[in-house]
């Protein structure tokens, strides 16, 4: 594991605070989970801090756990059909694990009813499901789950393990319903959340840990500590003004580990309006308050190189280190459970309060504060209203895959396939914006993002401005034993998440999609219209 300056400026900066860092003992009390790094009076891991290690001793839990539901689940031709409910770091740092390892694993951190049906429908007499995730979305996945294996007459205690703390409301009810239960541990990228679902999917989760285990003695190092190394360029470079972090990584064999750094990074350090804001599958802008840290490749400012294991561990270190720098407790999250709490309450009432559209331009409905007489005004609005340390949020609470179902030329080649699929996915957006600003235009999928990004929004700088995408739903799912529908919850996230923006001062805009499949064409038209 290797981190490089390729910049004098930040090269200075992080040797700076890396020297008061090591004056005051701080790698090796970092690494060891010492508490008084957050509070002086603190005594005891329990009082904040944990120590970094590699959780070797899960691997027999997950081996058992996998003959377990071997000998009661017939896995097919194409293997197990694994399912994931989780949500933010956890999510991101399976699907990263799994994507590099090129095995499938089914993510579902949403309640989208197209993309919940979807998942469904694949097959389930060899499905299993790890239940990792608290959540409302997470709630009603698993009861949809259960219906579908009993409906099937197969029996939901074979098929599902729950990974949770001891005496939480999930593992109450797994121990109810007779599921294997996994403890959750500590929530970093190395634990039973992660390495489950992936170990179940066929990536090789002990040689991860073994990576992990090669730099763990580093963390503890004054010198020759690439945790110390790059949380010294993070946390130097924000303090120095250039808080906006771009991941360049399309040269690394690791798949997605932007997408699981920006959860990461923006759950620990947005907050007390602080923070270091990722900016992921986005080119770099003449900014002066961007640092580009490059992933196995010398595009950026900072280069680090390594593989999956190491990466996670270090950039766990180093986001801490750069959350001490700012002042800031990287375990606090005061706002990420927020828009939860909220989206129970809306569900309560008779009717969401969605509120009167501003303007309707085609399938478009506009919801908010903006003067404009078209959707290209409105993007004109929104990308003026930037401040000049600022940044765009694009939120979608959609189908994160439904673009995949758009229509191809017939005969037509991946790039083609892969045009017309871009021209279908909301996501898109980001880009179209981004050529049309200089300053960063991020994207997430809701609820996803509410806990990494979502805690930045509303704890950060008070210098993001948001644009959200709802949509219609054609086809609703009911949620068993509730008396709500994927739709309605979908719904009542996004409003409560647009609620906690705007009580808290921060511009944002909703676009709501009347169609969705010929909302999202109209959006992006539109965009390059600007």
């Amino acid at each position: 594991m290797e981190v490089h300056y390729r910049e004098e400026g930040v090269a200075a900066a992080a040797s700076s605070v890396a020297g008061r860092l090591v004056a005051d003992g701080v790698p090796a009390r970092l690494a060891a989970g010492d508490p008084t790094l957050w509070d002086e009076d603190a005594e005891g891991e329990t009082e904040g801090g944990r120590p970094f290690r590699v959780p070797r001793d899960l691997l027999a839990e997950l081996d058992a756990v996998a003959a377990r539901l071997r000998a009661a689940v017939e896995p097919g031709e194409e293997g197990p059909h694994v399912v994931l409910l989780a949500t933010g770091g956890a999510a991101a740092a399976a699907e990263a694990i799994c994507d590099t390892a090129d095995v499938p694993l089914t993510v579902l951190d949403t309640a989208d009813p197209g993309q919940v049906r979807r998942a469904l429908a694949d097959r389930p007499e060899s499905t299993v499901v790890v239940a990792a995730s608290g959540t409302a979305e997470g709630d009603a996945c698993l009861r949809l789950y259960e219906e579908l294996f009993e409906r099937a007459g197969l029996a939901p205690a074979g098929r599902v393990v729950v990974v949770a703390g001891p005496g939480t409301p999930p593992a109450e009810h797994a121990r109810e319903r007779g599921y294997a239960v996994v403890p959750a541990g500590d929530g970093g990228a190395l634990s039973a959340a992660t390495l489950l679902p992936a170990a179940l999917a066929g990536a090789d989760v002990a040689r991860l840990l073994d990576d992990a285990e090669d730099v763990l003695p580093l963390l503890s190092r004054d010198d020759g500590n690439p945790g110390l190394a790059l949380g010294a360029a993070l946390g130097g470079a924000a303090l120095a003004g250039r808080g906006k972090l771009l991941l360049e990584d399309r040269l690394s064999p690791i798949a997605g580990l932007p997408d699981w750094v920006e959860a990461l990074v923006t759950a620990s350090t947005g907050k007390q309006g602080r923070g270091i804001l990722p900016v992921v599958g986005a080119d770099p802008l003449p900014a002066a308050d961007e640092l580009v840290v490059g992933l196995d490749t010398d595009l950026g400012d900072v280069r680090v190189d390594g593989r999956l294991g190491a990466q996670f561990l270090v950039w766990e270190y180093a986001t801490a280190l750069a959350a001490l720098l700012l002042g800031v407790d990287p375990d606090d999250r005061p706002d990420a459970a927020e828009p939860e709490r909220a989206a129970a309450a809306l569900l309560s009432l008779p009717d969401l309060p969605t509120g009167a559209p501003a303007l309707i331009d085609g399938p478009v409905e506009v919801y908010g504060a903006v003067g404009a007489k078209d959707l290209p005004g409105v993007f004109i609005e929104l990308l003026r209203a930037v401040p000049a340390d600022g940044y765009l949020a694009v939120t979608a609470y959609l189908d994160r895959l439904a673009a995949f179902d758009a229509p191809v030329p017939e005969g037509a080649d991946f790039e083609q396939m892969t045009d017309a699929w871009m021209m279908a996915d909301p996501a898109t957006l980001r880009a179209l914006l981004a050529l049309r600003t200089s300053r960063p235009v991020t994207f997430g999928w809701g609820p996803r993002y509410l806990r990494g990004p979502g805690q930045y929004h509303k704890g950060g700088p008070q210098n993001g401005v948001f644009l959200q995408i709802t949509g219609a739903v054609a086809e609703d799912v009911a949620v068993p034993g509730r008396s709500f529908t994927l739709g309605r919850l979908q719904l009542a996230q996004a409003l409560a998440d647009l609620e906690a923006l705007e009580t808290r001062g921060r511009p944002a805009v909703r676009l709501h999609l009347t169609d969705r499949a010929a909302g999202v064409a109209h959006l992006l038209a539109a965009a390059q219209e600007v």
